[in-house]
């Protein structure tokens, strides 16, 4: 980051829009699906609206799905070859290695995948758990160790920490 100053500002401003959009899509889906909205919300809509959502969406979720997997790889490849010449070398071997990992780990999500029957359930139950906790829970702890030992500087500040400090009782409380 040029200006350390300005993660608080992309910090709000990632929040903010993050907050903005759940909301709005929430809403949105909500009172034009009703409550019985089947999962996903995409595929209460009819006529062209379904295959216009899908199109727009699968994109997106294979893009993430690809940049996912490409860190786990990265993460692979660099703990296997730290300490040795293959992570700056660009041979056909480094190639060859790279696309083994990528492949094996690609080959094992697809497992894992098809293989558990009640794999959608079990994605479900571990959104469910862990989604609030890292959008609400990590979020107050982030804000209370950047401020570690400032807590009581102002009046602001104090109302902050009190604010934080609800935030991460909701995000253990939501779990």
């Amino acid at each position: 980051m040029k200006e350390p100053k300005s993660y608080m500002k992309a910090l709000y401003l990632l929040q903010g829009a993050d907050v903005s959009m759940y909301l709005i899509v929430a809403v949105v889906t909500y009172r034009y699906a009703g409550p019985g909205v089947s999962s996903p919300a995409l595929g209460s809509t009819s006529g062209i609206l379904p295959k216009l959502a899908y199109g727009i969406a699968i994109p997106t979720i294979v893009i993430a799905g690809v940049i996912n997997g490409h860190v786990a790889a990265k993460y692979c490849y660099v703990r296997l070859f730290r300490g040795t010449d293959k992570m700056g070398q660009r041979t056909w071997r480094s190639f060859f290695e790279w696309s083994a990992i990528v492949l094996l780990l690609w080959t094992l999500a697809w497992i894992i995948a098809e293989a558990i029957p009640v794999f959608n359930d079990l994605l479900g139950l571990i959104s469910a758990l862990f989604a609030s906790w890292f959008t609400y829970g990590l979020s107050g702890v982030f804000w209370l160790y950047l401020h570690y030992g400032r807590y009581r500087e102002s009046k602001r500040k104090m109302a902050l920490t009190a604010l934080n400090i609800c935030i991460f009782f909701i995000g253990l409380v939501i779990d």
